[in-house]
């Protein structure tokens, strides 16, 4: 998978963070972006949306996305978390995912994702 060709979904329910992840996205290349902001939405489109790649909240207003993240595992889909709390508060079992700490800078993100395409 190329970056030119990745859809990726973004899940993320602070709107300005949302939006420049979704701007960094399309400047490295990615050819289309979703963005989710709600939990309920960002699961059922774990379950059923066509997209190569996830960037991941793991706080959605309160709620653990955790379960969206099991989903996106299941069904074989890379995704990159992205949180305040870096990898330090993440829950172990999630500790082979990507997790870039906010802020981040743009070569951090590409490179997360390039690598996450690249695995699949």
């Amino acid at each position: 998978m190329t970056i030119e060709r990745a859809k990726v979904l973004v899940i993320e329910d602070e709107a300005l963070v949302g939006m420049l992840l979704e701007d960094m996205l399309q400047d490295i290349g990615c050819r289309s972006v979703e963005l989710v902001q709600r939990f309920d939405d960002a699961m059922r489109t774990a379950h059923d949306g066509e997209f190569d790649l996830a960037v991941l909240d793991v706080n959605l207003d309160g709620v653990s996305s955790f379960p969206i993240a099991d989903r996106l595992i299941e069904r074989g889909i890379p995704l990159i978390f992205a949180t305040g709390y870096g990898k330090a508060g993440m829950d172990p079992r999630y500790a082979a995912i990507p997790t870039l700490q906010k802020p981040f800078f743009f070569g951090d993100l590409e490179q997360v994702v390039l690598s996450a395409l690249a695995s699949r």
